[in-house]
């Protein structure tokens, strides 16, 4: 029987057969990314030795999720989740078929092949959201930093796997062998999916228009501190950090005796640091706030990165990649930890897809900049401006936008009543007024309440405004105005209201005065006339 010890441990999750066989899907699923990252990035190496051609081959891989992350958080939020991932599998396996049946006549060019790994991007840009969504949904919400710890490790010991994989066929029998035996692995695992019995529950207000999706959850993340804190620091980190992965081929191939093997190795070594850091994760949470475990990462990644600039013996490369791999996931996995607690499960899918743009939106930018600074000095310069620019950077946003150290209460509270009416308006923008009276002498702390915090949530929750209106003849009197897209998204919002959210409104309430609770009125706007 296992105790409470047992129960958050690091592998607890995997106990759970649903977590366990979606967690092997996505284990699948990094093997084939990184298989078809280091044959995209060897076979770019074999066709010019341009350092920026090379470099964006990570940017290629990369550029989707950032274009493409928040549409495919929204799809996610509102389809089927299930059938969504295994879309996304499919296509990975479509693509990869066609990386090796263009390798294997001998077609390929440095475009085609920067175009086609493009594509295989788009698949990641449709996966990662909902696999992001999809993991707090399968376990207990106190083990859930050990899930995503594991999902690290996934994402590690594919970095072993795949290169080993890619490295082993690259100098057997060639890069096409690597995209085909990726085409395989992607539909092996939308065959595993395809044995996961989940019941989409769809909403009974349907679904959201893509556009208004989106646009309320870029809201949602852009009116929280917390989440803004965490974009703030996985892109300075990403962004420095892609440097050595960018350049990495390049420094393989520079070492002593270098070649596809100490490429692998090299990738190897930075999963196998990954993964051993881990089991020390729970510890270091215990130990550091989340700013100062983010800087020591950040400053453990500048170390490697500094060494690797300074050597070409493999023998001291190793174990820098090694810290390399430790610091990213201590830095990731803090950061990833950060936003799930932040989110609520109706946006969460959105809440990832723009965090992981914020990841790939820095990979990709930072390797096209690290790739062209490599061009224009050396790829050991280069490594160490990045080193030394991305500790100076993280410092700078722990001392400007430091960690409040508090976590909002996420959990559903259904406890307002949705209006009735006999005929439901539809279409046209919905004005809601509450109307509060309140103290004169205590009209300065309402009104900070109101713009600081009862703002933020109605615009979290997808009012497209509001205002705070203040009476001139009677200094007691104010309306708040919220403005919604429509009726039914008025309506949705009642299904947002979170624990955090009745604890901001009985805060409202003390500051009300009177027996008789606000006085709310809705309309419907019908027309605006605007001058000139």
């Amino acid at each position: 029987m296992p105790g409470p010890d047992d129960n958050l441990s690091p592998i607890a999750p995997l106990r759970l057969p649903v977590f366990r066989m979606l967690w092997t899907t996505w284990l699948m699923a990094n093997v084939c990314m990184w298989m078809n990252d280091v044959a995209a990035a060897w076979m770019m190496t074999s066709l010019t030795t341009s350092p920026i051609w090379v470099a964006l081959v990570q940017t290629a891989s990369t550029l989707p999720v950032f274009l493409l992350g928040l549409p495919s958080g929204a799809l996610a939020d509102n389809l089927d989740r299930k059938r969504y991932y295994l879309v996304t599998q499919l296509w990975v396996a479509v693509v990869a078929t066609l990386l090796s049946v263009v390798v294997f006549l001998g077609v390929v060019t440095p475009a085609l092949l920067l175009a086609l790994t493009f594509a295989n991007g788009i698949g990641l840009a449709l996966r990662w959201p909902v696999f992001s969504a999809i993991v707090p949904e399968l376990v207990p919400r106190a083990q859930l930093p050990a899930a995503l710890g594991l999902n690290g490790v996934s994402m590690n010991a594919s970095r072993i796997i795949g290169p080993l994989l890619a490295g082993a066929l690259i100098a057997s029998a060639g890069s096409a062998w690597v995209f085909l035996l990726n085409a395989l692995l992607s539909l092996g695992a939308a065959v595993i999916i395809t044995r996961w019995h989940r019941e989409h529950k769809p909403n009974p207000l349907g679904r959201e228009r893509l556009m208004t999706a989106m646009r309320v959850g870029w809201q949602y993340v852009t009116q929280s501190y917390l989440l803004k804190g965490v974009l703030l620091r996985i892109w300075i980190f990403f962004f420095h950090s892609t440097a050595l992965l960018a350049l990495l081929a390049l420094l393989a191939r520079g070492m002593q005796g270098g070649g596809a093997g100490t490429f692998t190795l090299l990738l190897a070594s930075m999963g196998a640091g990954a993964i051993v850091s881990t089991a020390f994760l729970p510890r270091l949470r215990r130990r550091y706030s989340r700013d100062g475990l983010v800087l020591r990462g950040a400053a453990l990644q500048g170390l490697a990165m500094a060494a690797m600039s300074l050597t070409d013996q493999v023998g001291v490369a190793v174990p820098a990649m090694f810290l390399g791999g430790a610091a990213w996931i201590t830095t990731a996995n803090t950061l990833s930890v950060s936003i799930q607690m932040g989110l609520p499960d109706w946006v969460r899918a959105r809440g990832m897809s723009i965090y992981q743009m914020a990841i790939m939106g820095a990979s990709a930018s930072g390797a096209a900049l690290w790739g062209q600074i490599a061009t224009w000095t050396s790829v050991p310069v280069t490594l160490g401006i990045a080193a030394v620019s991305g500790v100076v950077a993280m410092a700078l946003a722990n001392r400007l936008m430091p960690d409040a150290g508090l976590e909002d209460d996420l959990t559903p509270k259904r406890i307002f009543p949705a209006p009735l009416i006999e005929a439901p308006p539809a279409q046209g923008h919905v004005m809601v007024m509450v109307e509060y009276l309140v103290d004169p002498l205590r009209a300065a702390d309402f009104r900070h309440l109101m713009v600081n915090e009862s703002r933020r949530s109605r615009l979290r929750h997808g009012a497209l405004s509001w205002e705070l209106l203040h009476d001139i003849n009677d200094p007691g009197r104010f309306v708040e105005v919220i403005v919604d897209e429509s009726w039914t998204d008025h309506l949705r919002r009642f299904d947002r209201v979170t624990a955090a959210d009745v604890a901001l409104r009985d805060r409202k309430l003390a500051f009300h005065l009177g027996e008789a609770p606000p006085r709310v009125t809705r309309s419907l706007m019908e027309s605006t006339v605007r001058a000139g």
